[in-house]
């Protein structure tokens, strides 16, 4: 189940009153990235991918947290009855489906790591992950940024990214322009 797309703005914006900062701008932008793209994918539906977009980083929320803010959103979806942003909560960081891949600090129990690696597991990949993954490598606060610079940042700020995770973001790029049968610096302008 999802959230109606009004539903999910305002979950949003009251997240940022709890956490203000950038990710509320970076979520809108991943949003917009994802459902230009998807309306170009005739087995996707847009407004499902903006949702999606706009929920992805919904656990920060509850502060400022690295691994913690896939935790605490894929919990807090789960419990609002939102199986489906929880999903792209959970997944959205991982594009290699690893848990060990992520970049950030391990601020969580070892036990929810467990839960978290467990869950990941048992979820294959679909469009809807893999759109967001793509999108979240695309999208800074301030709009759409080539996806080598945005992951070259990510490496300055956390002091590496994983080759194999910065592999499979290009390969979900080439991914989706086929899909598209367009350029994702096309569909984005």
């Amino acid at each position: 189940m999802l959230p109606t797309r009004e539903e999910a703005e305002l979950l949003l914006k009251e997240a940022e009153q709890c956490n203000p900062g950038p990710w509320g701008d970076h979520s809108r932008v991943t949003a917009m990235c994802a459902e230009k793209i998807a309306l170009r994918c005739l087995e996707m539906d847009a407004e499902k991918a903006y949702i999606l977009g706009l929920l992805h980083d919904i656990g920060r929320k509850f502060g400022v947290r690295h691994l913690g803010h896939v935790y605490d959103g894929y919990r807090y979806m789960l419990n609002q009855g939102y199986d489906e942003a929880a999903r792209i909560c959970l997944t959205h960081s991982f594009s290699t489906g690893r848990l060990d891949d992520y970049i950030g600090n391990f601020d969580i129990a070892q036990e929810e790591q467990d839960e978290l690696q467990k869950a990941l597991a048992r979820t294959p990949f679909d469009d809807y992950d893999r759109l967001i993954q793509l999108c979240d490598a695309l999208a800074s606060a301030e709009g759409v940024v080539p996806m080598e610079e945005r992951m070259e940042d990510i490496r300055r700020r956390y002091g590496r990214y994983p080759q194999e995770k910065w592999d499979m973001n290009m390969e979900l790029k080439r991914l989706f322009e086929e899909k598209t049968g367009s350029s994702l610096d096309k569909i984005l302008k």
